[in-house]
């Protein structure tokens, strides 16, 4: 018995395979202060449900450098978790504010 893989298959096989299914993807942008806690504390929120950011940008900003800006992304996760994720992050001290935002790939 042989495998097949995507590579062996022809244009029009490819194009007739079923599509993808969408992907809910839930990214959270978390403006706090720079204290060594917040990231730990921003992690934990996902880590005690056992989920880790699909992606996670976090950087230094502002003149003085006295402000943490926090990007991540969460994929797979539905819409009332995410709206409770975000609600828990705006009570972390620190935390100035939480935008959230949702995006469909598939």
């Amino acid at each position: 018995m042989s495998t097949l893989d995507a590579s062996s298959l022809s244009f029009a096989d490819r194009r007739s395979a079923p599509p993808l299914p969408a992907v809910e993807t839930h990214c959270f942008a978390v403006r706090a202060m720079v204290a060594p806690g917040i990231l730990p504390r921003v992690l934990e929120l996902f880590a005690k449900r056992n989920l880790v950011p699909t992606k996670w940008h976090s950087a230094v900003i502002g003149a003085a450098q006295d402000e943490l800006q926090i990007d991540l992304q969460m994929e797979g996760i539905d819409s009332e978790l995410a709206g409770y994720i975000a609600r828990c992050l705006r009570q972390i001290y620190g935390v100035d504010s939480v935008l959230t935002s949702a995006k469909i790939a598939g």
